[in-house]
């Protein structure tokens, strides 16, 4: 389970002295955290391992777009500290497409989907994001669609 895993880290990270990935591996549980509280005051249920999953998700997206508005800013101390801790937020998640697998994807469901202009990136991103949910970045998935679609 995650949470244990998490957990277990979190004890060799401190044993360790590994700072950086103690403060990742904290700000992951705390997301935890806050996301089982949500579901205890609304809906009354446990953290599944796929909300777990989708909570880390949201946390690698969080430090994506840092990386990206640090290095636009000349921020390059700041995004290299975003990136070691995307990077250990990675080892969580599940291994990520290539492009090429993801082109291939998008190649299908766009087929299946009998698209063929712009007009139906619509019909194709639903689809193609339930497909490669948790596998790959969205902000991909849809340059990668834009550009089949536009050709």
């Amino acid at each position: 389970m995650l949470r244990t895993r998490l957990y277990n880290d979190m004890k060799e990270a401190m044993r360790s002295k590994d700072r950086v990935r103690l403060q990742t591996i904290r700000s992951l549980r705390a997301a935890l955290m806050q996301k089982e509280i949500e579901l205890r005051t609304s809906e009354n249920q446990e953290v599944t391992e796929q909300m777990a999953e989708a909570v880390l998700q949201k946390q690698a997206k969080q430090r994506r777009d840092s990386i990206g508005q640090y290095t636009e800013a000349g921020r390059d101390d700041l995004a290299a500290v975003e990136i070691e801790e995307l990077s250990i937020i990675e080892t969580y998640l599940p291994e990520q497409l290539s492009d090429d697998a993801v082109r291939s994807i998008v190649t299908g469901v766009i087929a299946e989907a009998g698209a063929t202009s712009m007009k139906d990136m619509g019909r194709v991103m639903g689809p193609a994001m339930k497909s490669l949910k948790g596998r790959t970045d969205g902000n991909l998935v849809q340059k990668i669609v834009r550009e089949l679609l536009s050709t």
